[in-house]
């Protein structure tokens, strides 16, 4: 139909005959005959046009005007005759489309209607009703709402914000809770502390399974898992799972908390219980891990690590991009002096993060360097909200001690009272900690060695390139830290010489950690001198420390995953387009689609970007390389930069301040541990996922009939009127 469509607008006679296989094989229409709407610019080198796209612009006059192209094309001229005819075909090929519309339509609406079941007054009402209750939930969790705010007397037990909203709405016109509720006594809750368990539960997992839904779709996936979190007096561990959609960007999402009792063993079994037996995905997907572990359960993420890596070799344990290299390797050390360390520099981070408290840091700096002027900009350039949370936060805190601890000490004295008790308590335990010769050795060394970890974090957190680069540069990494391993003598009589150095401005005196002087007496040991102390349980056991990690985080088996990731095109660019995949692509051999087929289809990926337009820019990212459209062409590395993308090391495409464990802090941040409820924080977190209020309906309908609800509210009364005949 179509093709007839074209020849007639053509005015070409002579293709009349022609079957359409005959047009679509030798004949070509110019793109300038069609309007520009009915073409799509998919590449600057390429033009398609839309499946319902109708040649409507010629010039039927221009071979009368130049006599060399008059008998080129045989354009036909139409009679009268011919254009009603036209007009008559098109008029009755209209018809036929509507009118087979319109019984689709009617054939759909009655199928429609056969399979939906019929629902009673009652019902409908009681789904109004449940979808008013859903409404409030979700509002609850959106802005931040506790459940039940703190009782300020016995009298106010039975206030909470959830009673409150319902009040609002129910005066506010809302029917279905007027009908459900205008019986109720005045001092009796709405619904009890079951049936909002049963609504926060459904949402909970309403949004849950529209996430796990997208994770299924791309299938592979890597498990990321957050600091530790306080509910209800016990550790959870929060649960992310990163993956690429349907649309190949990247996500990380929050699914859950994970209880975080029991051993390293017991911790795995149920994470994978709750991925595979609750969620439905396959452990043999997860083809990453990061743990942002401190304090004590350092260690024991790095238990569950090994252990998930035994059983599935390609969840890779990597760092993650959420956390600086060398804070993640100064949490990884277990050492207490480092983890005093580590604590520290959260408790300043949080401290400094209100606008008072950082103009006073401010205040210090200028006080403490009034004579040059340089330095002073370039310090309070430094101190910038966050800055405890950078790859050089070592560097500037051993620059930063002496009016940080200036500035402690005066927010401690609060001399003017515009500081409240809590924050000069907090500023005197910091202080505290910080005005001691061993945490200032600590800090120091800790400094010096992770100087030659720096530049490699920073690559390993920046673009494609610099991870291809950083990938590569690890020897190099591992060879200096040999080396100072190798001459640790020299290194830390340097290093401790600037320790006491820092010492002395500080005015901290020189001395071994009390406890260890404790233990030596005890043991009847000949005193230790300090430089000795500070070599053996701090230089010798950093370095080491750091080097083991190191070894650890990067095997041969993740610098190969991430060597592979010279499949983008700006990297192959950058390589003279002579690299070699083949060699490393052996880990995800079994995740290809046409893994024989991969050396041939890499070839054509190399010379398609070799040989490309000059007006082609190259793309730098994997998420770039993904939305080509040609990309579907070359299955095998599709597949193969969709595994890719979802390890923990590589960074998001998306703003560092709106990634879900970024909310997830946020939120923590604001709401009291007390008052949080974990579907509430997923609720929150999640915000940006489909909240389909009739999904949760349906399934609240099915685990929770009407029926069974009522008698339960029932059982309820009774217990209650039992209670207090008693």
């Amino acid at each position: 139909m179509r093709c007839r469509i074209w020849v007639e607008n053509c005015r070409r006679a002579d293709l009349e005959a022609k079957t359409s296989d005959q047009l679509n094989k030798h004949y070509r229409l110019c793109a300038k005959h069609f309007d520009p709407a009915m073409v799509c610019k998919t590449s600057p080198y390429r033009t398609v046009l839309k499946d319902t796209a109708i040649p409507t612009i010629f010039d039927l006059t221009s071979h009368l005007k130049n006599p060399h192209t008059r008998h080129r094309k045989r354009i036909k001229e139409l009679t009268e005759e011919d254009i009603r005819k036209i007009k008559e075909r098109r008029l009755a090929s209209s018809i036929e489309q509507l009118v087979s519309k319109k019984d689709a339509a009617v054939e759909d609406n009655t199928s429609t209607n056969e399979d939906e079941p019929q629902l009673s007054t009652e019902e409908k009402e009681f789904r109004e009703y449940l979808r008013s209750l859903f409404e409030v939930v979700v509002m609850l969790g959106k802005q931040r709402i506790p459940l039940v705010t703190d009782r300020a007397s016995e009298e106010e037990h039975n206030l909470n914000n959830f009673q409150a909203l319902l009040d609002y709405r129910m005066n506010s016109g809302d029917e279905a809770l007027k009908k459900r509720f205008e019986g109720t006594a005045v001092n009796r809750e709405y619904l009890s502390a079951i049936q909002q368990s049963q609504l926060l539960d459904v949402c909970e997992n309403t949004v849950r399974e529209e996430m796990l839904m997208e994770v299924r779709e791309s299938r592979f996936f890597s498990l990321v898992t957050g600091d530790l979190v306080d509910f209800a007096n016990e550790k959870h561990l929060p649960l992310f799972l990163r993956f690429v959609n349907q649309q190949n960007v990247l996500r990380e999402e929050f699914l859950d908390f994970v209880p975080f009792d029991g051993d390293e063993s017991t911790l795995v079994e149920r994470l994978e219980a709750q991925l595979t037996d609750r969620w439905g995905l396959s452990m043999e997907d997860c083809r990453g891990q990061a743990h942002k572990a401190t304090g004590t359960s350092t260690t024991k993420m790095k238990a569950v690590a090994i252990l998930l890596m035994e059983k599935y070799p390609l969840a890779l344990h990597m760092p993650c991009s959420h956390t600086a290299l060398n804070i993640h390797l100064a949490n990884s050390l277990p050492f207490p002096n480092v983890q005093v360390v580590m604590e520290t520099l959260r408790r300043i981070g949080a401290f400094f993060k209100t606008p008072l408290t950082q103009d006073e840091l401010e205040k210090a700096v200028s006080a403490h360097n009034q004579k040059n002027e340089e330095r002073c900009s370039a310090l309070k350039q430094m101190c910038v909200p966050g800055w405890t949370e950078q790859h050089n936060v070592f560097d500037v805190l051993v620059d930063l001690l002496p009016p940080l601890l200036l500035c402690l000490d005066t927010i401690r004295d609060n001399d003017d009272g515009k500081f409240a008790d809590a924050v000069a308590s907090t500023a005197y335990s910091v202080a505290e900690t910080l005005a001691d010769f061993e945490i200032i050795v600590t800090i120091v060394i800790l400094k010096n060695v992770l100087t030659f970890t720096r530049a490699f974090g920073r690559n390993l957190q920046g673009e494609t390139l610099d991870v291809f680069f950083a990938a590569n540069s690890l020897t190099a990494v591992l060879h200096s830290l040999n080396e100072v391993n190798d001459n640790i003598d020299v290194y830390h009589e340097f290093w401790y010489e600037e320790a006491v150095s820092v010492a002395a401005v500080l005015e901290v005196p020189v001395t071994i950690p009390r406890l260890f002087l404790r233990k030596q007496r005890a043991a009847e040991v000949s005193e230790i001198q300090a430089d000795a102390y500070f070599k053996e349980y701090v230089t010798v056991a950093v370095i080491r420390g750091i080097m083991q990690e190191v070894e650890d985080m990067f095997s041969e088996t993740n610098l190969k995953a991430l060597k592979c990731l010279s499949l983008v095109p700006a990297v192959m660019g950058q390589m003279k387009f002579n690299t070699t995949e083949e060699n490393y692509a052996e880990v995800y051999r079994n995740d290809l689609p046409n893994p024989d087929t991969l050396p041939a289809e890499l070839h054509c990926w190399r010379i398609k970007w070799k040989h490309r337009g000059k007006e082609v820019r190259l793309p730098t990212t994997i998420h770039e390389t993904l939305q080509l459209p040609d990309v579907k062409f070359f299955p095998n590395v599709n597949s193969f930069l969709k595994v890719l993308s979802t390890l923990p090391a590589l960074k998001l495409e998306e703003d560092k301040s709106d990634t879900a464990s970024e909310r997830l802090r946020s939120y923590l941040n604001s709401v009291p541990s007390r008052q949080c409820n974990k579907s509430l924080v997923m609720l929150n977190i999640n915000t940006h996922v489909k909240h389909d209020l009739d999904v949760m309906v349906d399934k609240y309908c099915r685990l929770y009939p009407e029926d069974d609800a009522e008698a339960e509210a029932e059982s309820e009364e009774v217990a209650e009127e039992d209670v207090t005949m008693k």
